[in-house]
């Protein structure tokens, strides 16, 4: 499948994350989860705290602003094969609106130039599953709760 062209989103930038940004990140990855995991009966913020600690590395992470403010953040953990995708959140009253859509193809621009496969993992049933499909992600594997895809560098 054709990989959308990036397209401009005025006022939409990406800005450095930093250490005392965890506890605003992790309320914006319980609103935009909240829904998606209620669905399955897996909300829990105790686990969304857990999950996000684990993987919280501000050198990594990077605020997703409109109009400078705060609507999401995303986090790619380079790893030697390739890059993970580990969280990509944007806030429930800014979705809808291509954010997602234009960060994740900043993302794989950003791969493609470095010469890196990426990884992600989406929940079932989570409407992020219609926008890595669309991005030229392959679905590599299913486990009970999520799904891991994986998008091979392109030239």
């Amino acid at each position: 499948m054709a990989e959308p062209a990036a397209r401009h989103l005025p006022g939409i930038t990406l800005a450095p994350a930093g250490e005392a940004d965890f506890e605003a990140l992790l309320a914006l990855r319980l609103a935009a989860m909240q829904e998606s995991l209620s669905r399955v009966g897996r909300f829990d913020p105790q686990r969304a705290r857990e999950r996000l600690s684990r993987g919280y590395s501000p050198a990594h992470t990077r605020h997703i602003l409109q109009a400078g403010a705060l609507v999401g953040f995303v986090v790619v953990q380079p790893r030697e094969a390739d890059w993970l995708l580990d969280h990509l959140y944007i806030h429930p009253s800014a979705q809808r609106q291509g954010i997602g859509a234009w960060v994740l193809a900043q993302v794989l621009a950003e791969a493609d130039a470095a010469h890196k496969a990426v990884s992600v993992t989406a929940l079932k049933h989570s409407d992020a599953n219609r926008l890595y499909l669309r991005h030229g992600f392959a679905l590599q594997a299913e486990g009970e709760w999520d799904l891991y895809y994986w998008r091979p560098a392109r030239a």
